[in-house]
């Protein structure tokens, strides 16, 4: 379906429960009410709609926003940046397969406007390079792809991440967003439960 406005939008979600809803962050009645929206569908369908943000600026505090609440199904990118077909294919699966897909320079433009919290520099800099991949939603098989590394090296690497960080296993949390939250917005997101 294809909707003219957020709430043309929100109507056409529940009547037809896609897999992803694909939304313009900037949508009619007012100027960011696809953020809005977007924010709704990831709320009331959460692990049913996955949610695809598109932006035409970089707003990274938009894109923390929608990833706050630390669910899967949940993805951010800049319009001129998706280039390729294959490049939004990718983040359409990741967002409705409950995965995450964040653009780069969103991930990039928040760790620079993010003052470094303590147990971020206990990291070493190919964990700091693991967790930058992880916060784009990028699967452990994405990651050595793209470190040359092997799956079981990111994934003992990703242990090691979440030890440093603190995250001890809870049958309550999803230790992989909360790091990257805690990577994203290091002042904030210690306390945040991710289920």
């Amino acid at each position: 379906g294809e909707a003219r406005d957020a709430d043309e939008l929100l109507k056409l979600v529940a009547d037809v429960r896609p897999d992803v809803a694909i939304v313009d962050i900037r949508m009619p009645p007012h100027g960011n009410a696809g953020l809005a929206a977007a924010e709704q569908i990831r709320d009331d369908y959460t692990g049913s709609v996955g949610v695809l943000v598109l932006s035409q600026y970089l707003e990274p505090d938009y894109a923390l926003r929608l990833l706050s609440a630390g669910m899967g199904g949940v993805g951010y990118l800049l319009k001129d940046r998706v280039v390729e077909p294959a490049e939004l294919v990718d983040a359409v699966q990741r967002a409705a397969g409950g995965g995450s897909a964040v653009d780069p320079s969103v991930v990039g433009e928040l760790v620079r406007a993010r003052r470094r919290s303590d147990r971020l520099t206990r990291l070493t800099e190919r964990e700091r390079m693991v967790l930058e991949l992880l916060a784009e939603g990028r699967s452990n098989k994405s990651i050595a792809d793209r470190l040359a590394l092997s799956i079981k090296t990111v994934e003992g690497l990703i242990a090691t991440i979440l030890s440093k960080l603190g995250l001890e296993p809870d049958p309550d949390d999803n230790r992989r967003v909360l790091a990257v939250l805690a990577y994203l917005d290091p002042g904030g997101a210690s306390g945040r439960r991710a289920g």
